[in-house]
């Protein structure tokens, strides 16, 4: 793949530099280390890494030409200076791989909670219905039927572009992408050019980054601003209106633009009702657009509910019959680390899910809670380096909803791990919970005492195959420790 650096800046709306005519691009990159012979360098603006420092290396190693905010007089490469390097980035590489996302029907899912859910049943319907469905999320990536690690939930515009051009000359015709908050403001999804765009719901998270509720909301409802300004397609917003911040998104919608909406309420376009759920699953009835429709879901619980509707309504914005996807839905795999059922010949249930807010704990353990145990058993911690005022909200969703908790370590990265335990247990107004630093420990310790009825929650890493201490990622998979733990617990009376 090779472009002329004048007509590609051009196409991208951006002042090509003096010399631009004379260049070919091979390559783009961010990352000076990946810089080759015909790489255009993108030098992002960073809090705690400038690429302007960079720009010398990545001529070294090749570059024939630089995106910068910055003015530099002595590069011997040409230098295209833009006001904002990563919209510029997002620009380009839509042009550099032909605006792959033209070719495939691409829907995001965005929203606190629920994404990947959501995202995984959207890819789920679409492949049930032979419209193959590339993914792009937290759990993985998949291009063209092959799965891929996820080093992120959503990819830099040069790698997410790249991705999608892949998709597209793969075969793929759809694609379903959970878009985050920090992508959304780093413009990474720009250049996207979407079919549908799902909102699932708003609750605390990520105030480390986005500083306050009102900010953290404006980063998702911009992916909806921009939506509506498309150039080559109109895209459909499809907002759970049950949600508070659902409801402001749809007050900011234009007017003459209907979004569809989804959830309990009777005005909902997509509405659930007469909801029952028990270990093995979920059913509800759906009102869409005049019908009425049995729904039969593997999935349980109410946040479980808004997800599959909301991955109906989004499959239908793309031109899904309504029927099929409920079809679909029936049978739909168990999405990773997402209330995960442990296998297991035992009297007592291990579920393991991501929950990492209170909101999300509360939800899982009002789910589980509704499904009549004698006692749930909570193994959860807090991520480090991350938003600290999250960790009273979630240790009181935990005590409120849980007979006993297990405080242990989750992913403390670079902060002190019993200090991460200390904010955690000093929100503890009761004394049913112990403190186990080492995770491993904290999930055998819940099986030994899980007895007949119990349900035991770990929460907190879902599918994550690793614990990141002091900087250094290991291997740690909750599912294959509760298993080990199962497999090793001698039957007893009270099972």
């Amino acid at each position: 793949m090779s472009a002329n650096l004048k007509k590609l800046l051009a196409s991208a709306d951006i002042p090509p530099p003096r010399g631009a005519d004379e260049v070919n691009i091979s390559d783009l990159c961010y990352d000076s280390r990946l810089a080759q012979p015909g790489s255009l360098f993108f030098a992002l603006g960073g809090i705690e890494v400038d690429g302007n420092k960079f720009v010398g290396d990545a001529v070294r190693r090749g570059a024939v030409a630089v995106v910068s905010e910055q003015a530099i007089d002595d590069a011997p490469v040409p230098v295209a200076r833009v006001p904002f390097a990563r919209a510029a980035m997002s620009d380009v590489a839509a042009e550099f791989y032909g605006n792959p996302s033209d070719g495939l029907r691409c829907v995001a899912v965005t929203g606190t909670n629920g994404k990947t859910t959501t995202a995984f049943l959207v890819k789920h319907i679409c492949d049930s219905v032979m419209l193959r469905c590339g993914l792009i999320g937290t759990v993985r990536y998949e291009v063209g039927g092959e799965v891929l690690p996820a080093p992120r939930t959503t990819p830099e515009s040069v790698d997410l572009q790249n991705l999608l051009a892949q998709m597209r000359d793969a075969g793929d015709r759809a694609v379903a992408m959970e878009a985050s908050s920090h992508a959304i403001v780093q413009q990474r999804v720009r250049g996207v050019q979407w079919d549908a765009a799902v909102f699932t719901n708003l609750t605390q998270d990520h105030l480390d980054y986005h500083k306050s509720m009102d900010a953290y909301f404006e980063a998702k409802a911009g992916l909806f601003d921009t939506m509506f300004k498309q150039k080559t397609k109109r895209g459909k917003a499809v907002v759970n209106i049950d949600d508070r911040y659902g409801g402001f998104l749809r007050e900011r919608i234009p007017k003459q633009i209907k979004p569809i909406t989804f959830g309990q309420a009777v005005r909902a376009d997509f509405r659930a009702s007469d909801i029952r759920f028990d270990l093995n699953g979920t059913q509800f009835q759906l009102e869409a657009k005049g019908r009425q429709y049995l729904v039969r879901s593997p999935f349980i619980g109410m946040f479980n509910v808004y997800n599959v509707v909301g991955a109906i309504a989004a499959a239908s914005a793309v031109g899904v019959e309504i029927r099929k996807a409920i079809h679909a839905v029936a049978d739909a795999p168990q999405v990773p680390g997402r209330l995960e059922r442990v296998s297991g010949k035992r009297s007592f249930q291990v579920f393991v899910d991501y929950a990492h807010t209170d909101d999300a704990l509360t939800n899982v353990l009002k789910t589980l809670r509704d499904l009549g145990p004698r006692r749930i058993i909570t193994v959860f911690g807090c991520g480090g380096d991350r938003d600290r005022s999250k960790r009273p909200l979630m240790a009181r969703a935990v005590e409120a909803f849980s007979d006993h908790a297990i405080i242990t370590s989750d992913n403390p990265r670079n902060e002190d791990p019993e200090a991460i335990l200390r904010d955690i247990q000093s929100a503890m107004r009761g004394n049913a919970h112990e403190t186990i630093l080492d995770r491993a420990e904290a999930i055998q310790r819940a099986v030994q005492v899980a007895g007949t009825n119990d349900i035991i929650l770990i929460a907190g890493k879902g599918h994550e195959d690793y614990q990141d201490v002091a900087g250094v990622k290991t291997p740690f998979d909750d599912t294959k420790i509760a298993r080990r733990a199962i497999d090793a617990k001698p039957t007893q009376s009270t099972e």
